[in-house]
């Protein structure tokens, strides 16, 4: 058996928890907490050709508003603690996971977008 040149890429869910390269594994995806950095130290892949948007945001909002809407619904139901408890709570664990889970979800939808070659939609004329 010979040994690729390449490095192997790994998962797209490593890659973004560990912040690697999704080509390369090599580390420096990220240039600070949620900013992307130009390009992969290791292998050159430009990180700017790729088009994460706002959907990292999008899934995080109806992610963690479900589950925080569902943990509310349930204490209220179980305990009903007044008004300030309720803020208390749920304001501090909404911006908490939607911050931590952030750039785990901008890691992954990157990792994922160069892992199946996804590009801007286009529409093909027919003859």
């Amino acid at each position: 058996m010979t040994e690729s040149s390449e490095p192997e890429a790994p998962p797209p869910a490593e890659a973004a928890l560990r912040g690697l390269c999704p080509r390369c594994g090599g580390p420096g995806l990220f240039s600070g907490m949620l900013r992307f950095s130009d390009r992969c130290a290791r292998c050159g892949l430009d990180y700017g050709s790729f088009n994460v948007g706002d959907g990292a945001a999008a899934f995080l909002i109806l992610i963690v508003g479900a589950v925080v809407s569902l943990l509310a619904i349930l204490v209220e139901l179980r305990w009903e603690p007044p008004l300030v408890v309720h803020l208390i709570l749920w304001l501090p664990l909404t911006l908490g996971l939607t911050v931590v889970l952030m750039r785990f979800a901008k890691g992954l939808l990157l990792a994922l977008e160069f892992r199946n070659a996804a590009r801007e939609g286009r529409i093909v004329k027919g003859d």
